[in-house]
């Protein structure tokens, strides 16, 4: 507020003007104060238009709109003067700051504040909507938190719900990044606009940025019509909740109504205004008013205001959000049928498969260095699990957290979920859905291609073991093991683990057939059915210095380690196995598993087997360690020479070299390089890079 200055009235109606709390292109914003002390906030058109015909209808289209709006969440219309001399609109006096200053001068707000600014401006709409109106311009400046709770302003564009959006100039009275792609376009709202707003406006509440943003007003207008909103700084559960309001069609939008239903206030939340750094704010601002009233109430007689009228606080009816995921939250408590939309799991997206290359068409030199198909610097994070090809995207830890979506076409970050911090790696369930564990074993699904989150479930996860068509295998954090249902996100069993187990279980199982297996950092196995967790075998000492990684398939499960050992998964019984006491290192790599052949490395060396065992059919004489991946007709290995890591990719018809990439060592140290395949391209991802490479 500011003293009053030249050109100011001192007294407008029954109120005598004390102070300016604001002005824009249209007028001024007054505190005024009545002969009963009743302070107000008196909004008066400038006099060099109050002559315009358009600006008054407008001036009295919202001292009437205001008028009719009755809810607790608006500030009351105390009077009005629409007719003859300067139109003015006196409205109960709000002592706190707008949203906007709150968030610039104490930065985004807390989970709580945010739960109760979204409950408590979606039942305030649903009274503005039930008056049969569209405000059409909720933004940060016109929300004002006071000590009852948050409070909306400014109907000066509201309109019932059929107007179209473009006045009669053919301009668009939409705040840009807040206004609806319907308004964007002047096409006729419906309240589903104010919807959009407050998903605009809950981003800028919990991130401190603004959803949309543009180098000009045409830019970010274009990006509410066409753009994806900037989610980076939203944790799981908000973008849970904003996520729908922000959908481009206005019939994918929850009304007010449903997203009331799907809230639930948490303790004394109304007591989240009171306290901090915001409440100290909003108790500055009744400072101020009570300081610039004193000398006008002290010359009154009788009884002086009621602070309940100087400083109504109206707690927010409502709810406060239930994280709970998925695009159809709002539906949780709306004939139960919420749940179903978050288990309608849409089918897997088209591979977008890469051409395979070939040398008798000059695609590529046998012996040389393989050109990548595209990289990008500081893509993910440094710690990240090893990439996950799924379907369309790429998926990796992001460069400062949570789990990141690449585009495999050009390695472009589709989406991510910054504030997702990852417990251990993730799965692909069939290519439907990706799922992850946090860091308090919470499992949190998302759509693989457009990173829609799906089901939540409290696991008390420490990593993820495997997954099947049924269900996630995990171990929990007090050593136990645990299965998840696909179809409901429920817990079908928990089991504990063999006491001589029970603190060395590795993050890496597998499941086919019925049974899980799952290996120890002390190089044993054992596996347990997968419908009840019974115990079905086990095995000792199958491994001492390699990670011992069970890999599954059709009944199968192959175990590296001492031996190369196929085995059946129902009972154990050893099938084939394959040794080499001669080799140094003596002991195999995980296998892989492709077409009719299986794929290992021991003593720096790939070999192939047949499916069923046998002869080995071909030993490459190139290093490599670690896993084997194929794609084409390449076998992808790690080797890693004294200077540096090396990609090396062989034939796998004969086992020679084809081609190779190398990652230099970084300030002598070198480089932890990750590989994975997919849609005829292989990714790596070393460093905090992220690199595509062609096949052949």
């Amino acid at each position: 507020m500011r003293p009053l200055g030249t050109g100011d009235p001192i007294r407008l109606g029954p109120y005598r003007l004390l102070g300016v709390l604001g002005e824009g292109g249209m007028g001024k914003v007054y505190v005024g104060q009545d002969q009963a002390g009743t302070v107000a906030a008196v909004k008066v058109l400038r006099p060099e238009l109050a002559h315009d015909t358009g600006l008054a209808q407008r001036f009295v289209r919202e001292a009437l709109t205001a008028q009719a709006v009755r809810s607790p969440g608006v500030a009351a219309v105390l009077g009005a003067q629409t007719e003859g001399g300067r139109p003015w609109i006196a409205t109960e006096f709000l002592a706190g700051p707008t949203l906007d200053q709150v968030v610039d001068q104490h930065g985004p707000l807390d989970d709580a504040k945010l739960r109760a600014l979204a409950a408590s401006v979606a039942d305030t709409l649903r009274d503005i909507h039930a008056a049969g109106f569209v405000h059409r311009d909720l933004k940060p400046p016109n929300i004002v938190l006071t000590s009852g709770g948050p409070r909306v302003i400014d109907f000066g564009i509201a309109r019932p719900e059929h107007g179209l959006t473009l006045t009669t100039t053919g301009q668009i009275p939409v705040t840009p990044g807040y206004g609806a792609p319907e308004q964007v376009l002047g096409r006729r709202v419906t309240p589903a606009a104010d919807v959009f707003s407050l998903g605009a406006v809950l981003v800028y509440a919990a991130t401190g940025h603004r959803a949309f943003e543009g180098t000009h007003v045409a830019a970010v207008q274009y990006e509410v019509v066409h753009g994806e909103p900037r989610w980076h700084g939203l944790s799981p559960e908000h973008y849970a909740l904003i996520a729908p309001c922000l959908a481009k069609e206005a019939s994918g939008r929850p009304t007010p109504e449903q997203i009331a239903r799907a809230i639930s206030l948490p303790k004394k939340s109304d007591t989240v205004w009171k306290r901090g750094p915001v409440a100290d704010a909003i108790r500055e601002r009744e400072r101020e008013v009570r300081e610039l009233t004193a000398p006008l109430l002290t010359t009154q007689t009788g009884t002086g205001p009621s602070r309940r009228s100087l400083l109504t606080g109206f707690a927010a009816g409502g709810a406060l959000l239930a994280a709970t995921g998925g695009t159809g939250w709002w539906l949780l408590r709306h004939n139960g049928s919420s749940k179903k939309d978050l288990f309608t799991i849409p089918p897997a997206v088209k591979t977008p498969a890469a051409r395979i290359l070939s040398a008798d068409d000059g695609d590529y030199i046998v012996g040389d260095q393989v050109k990548p198909l595209w990289g990008h610097d500081a893509a993910v994070g440094t710690h990240s699990p090893a990439p996950l090809p799924i379907r369309d995207v790429i998926i990796a830890g992001g460069a400062s957290s949570g789990i990141a979506a690449f585009n495999v076409v050009d390695g472009k970050r589709r989406w991510q979920a910054p504030d997702m911090e990852m417990a251990s790696r993730y799965l692909s369930l069939s290519d439907r859905l990706l799922v992850a564990a946090d860091k308090e074993g919470t499992l949190h699904t998302f759509v693989p291609s457009t990173g829609e989150p799906k089901w939540t479930a409290k696991a008390d996860a420490k990593a993820l073991l495997a997954a099947d068509e049924e269900a996630v295998y995990v171990v929990t954090e007090d050593h136990r093991l645990r299965s998840l249902s696909r179809t409901d996100a429920r817990i079908r069993w928990t089991v504990p683990i063999p006491d001589k187990f029970r603190t060395s279980v590795c993050p890496q199982g597998a499941a086919d057939s019925g049974t899980l297996v799952v290996s120890t950092t002390g190089g044993h196995a054992f596996a347990v059915s997968t419908k009840t967790g019974h115990p079905l075998w086990t095995m000792y000492n199958q491994a001492r210095k390699e990670q011992l990684v069970p890999v599954a398939r059709n009944g199968v499960v192959y175990l590296n380690g001492k031996s190369l050992s196929a085995r059946r998964t129902s009972d154990g019984k050893e099938l084939w196995q394959e040794t080499d006491a001669y080799a140094s290192p003596p002991e195999w790599g995980p296998a892989a598993i492709s077409g009719n052949s299986v794929y290992s490395t021991i003593g720096g060396n790939v070999r192939r087997f047949p499916i069923r065992g046998g002869r080995d059919q071909w030993s490459s004489l190139e290093g490599g360690q670690g896993p084997v991946l194929i794609q084409g007709s390449g076998a992808w290995v790690i080797d890693e020479p004294y200077n540096g890591t090396t990609v090396r990719t062989l034939s796998i018809k004969d086992g020679s070299e084809i081609w190779t990439y190398d990652f230099p060592s970084l300030f002598g140290l070198k480089v932890k390089v990750d590989l994975a395949v997919g849609g005829n391209r292989a990714f790596a991802t070393a460093n905090g890079s992220l690199l595509a490479f062609p096949v052949f």
